[in-house]
């Protein structure tokens, strides 16, 4: 599975919207619908939603494509996804929470509130959990997330933490960069631990409504079943046959949202931490979060912690894809610019990165003109 994306890859997409409608920078957001029709059609992609903002204004929210193939109902922008790894944007908010409150260090070792927590290398012992956020800690990542067999009881995150002693570290934590879904899940039992309430609980009471994002959860099973979508997998598309949820892997997967919802995200993380009079995070703790912590990679991205950086013609990206069975997402901030851009598909397949620079080259060039 897919579980992250450098979203420097390939060339430039070529934006064919007729010359009217690019020398007319008040018809941007036309230019974006266009842009997304064409493509959802030439891919065939099942559904498709999208939203951008820019300077604290959404300038422009739409969907595409059906909830479910071989069913009528019409997608809206309002409609739950699946968002996959954009969940570990929510980890290191909470987690930095927890630094701002005094309750954890960007360099405990999760054994100071887990300390089941073992590998088979005792190595183990080194992992910080500044090394989980930047997945420097050399933990492997999930081989099966067994979403068709979910476990929903109320221990199967510490259950699936202590299932963890057979394995082992890929190196010592610190010498070298593997993407680790696992490790992110025991962040979520970190922040069980040190907050007194389960991990989703956390979120839903500090992260998601503060933010008013009431139809949002780590608990597939909270969802208004109005609102959920269909994944489909495969080429050409099909409906896949399970939802991917699994308790075990809240923290670094199941985050659902709509894009609806996810302009809230988009809104608070470019106001560093502050929205509509509610505060969930200091302002200085984005020096951490959007500060680069890895070597620049040959893809040309960093990370800081849990967020990708990089650079797009000169304008600073910070981003983060997600993609499981069925669904893929991606969440784009350009920082300096005031600029956030959120897509969700309910087909693996679907590129969603390529698509977030496309909408951007579109903006881009409205500024140009």
């Amino acid at each position: 599975m897919a579980r992250y994306y450098v979203w420097f890859r390939g060339l430039t997409v070529l934006l064919m919207l007729g010359a009217a409608a690019c020398n007319n920078p008040q018809n941007l957001q036309g230019q974006i619908e266009a842009y997304l029709a064409r493509r959802v059609r030439i891919s065939e992609i099942p559904g498709l939603t999208a939203a951008v903002v820019r300077s604290g204004e959404v300038i422009y929210s739409g969907a595409f494509g059906v909830r479910e193939l071989g069913k009528a109902e019409k997608l809206t922008p309002q409609h739950v996804f699946h968002f996959a790894s954009v969940s570990k944007t929510f980890v290191a908010t909470a987690i930095m929470q927890q630094v701002e409150n005094g309750k954890l260090n960007l360099d405990d070792p999760p054994t100071r509130f887990c300390p089941y927590f073992r590998l088979a290398d005792e190595r183990f012992r080194q992992i910080t959990i500044r090394q989980m956020l930047n997945h420097t800690s050399g933990m492997p990542d999930v081989v099966d997330y067994e979403w068709e067999d979910p476990q929903l009881d109320d221990r199967a995150a510490e259950r699936y933490v202590r299932g963890m002693a057979s394995e082992q570290l890929l190196w010592s934590p610190g010498n070298g960069w593997h993407y680790s879904n696992m490790a992110f899940d025991v962040l979520g039992d970190v922040i069980a631990k040190a907050s007194g309430s389960s991990f989703e609980e956390y979120v839903k009471v500090n992260i998601l409504e503060p933010l008013n994002m009431d139809n949002s959860s780590f608990n597939y099973l909270e969802i208004d079943r109005a609102l959920r979508t269909t994944g489909h997998v495969g080429h050409p598309a099909k409906v896949s046959d399970v939802y991917p949820y699994n308790p075990r892997h809240a923290p670094s997967s199941t985050l659902n949202s709509s894009v609806t919802q996810m302009i809230r995200w988009m809104l608070v993380n470019l106001n560093r931490g502050e929205l509509d009079g509610h505060r969930i995070l200091d302002a200085a703790s984005y020096e951490h979060l959007w500060k680069p912590s890895t070597k620049k990679s040959q893809q040309g991205f960093q990370i800081g912690l849990s967020w990708f950086l990089g650079e797009y013609h000169g304008h600073r990206t910070v981003f983060h894809e997600g993609g499981d069975t069925g669904f893929r997402s991606f969440l784009l901030l350009l920082p300096d610019d005031g600029i956030g851009i959120v897509l969700a598909s309910n087909w693996e397949q679907t590129d969603t990165g390529i698509l977030a620079r496309g909408i951007l080259d579109l903006i881009l060039a409205s500024d140009d003109r």
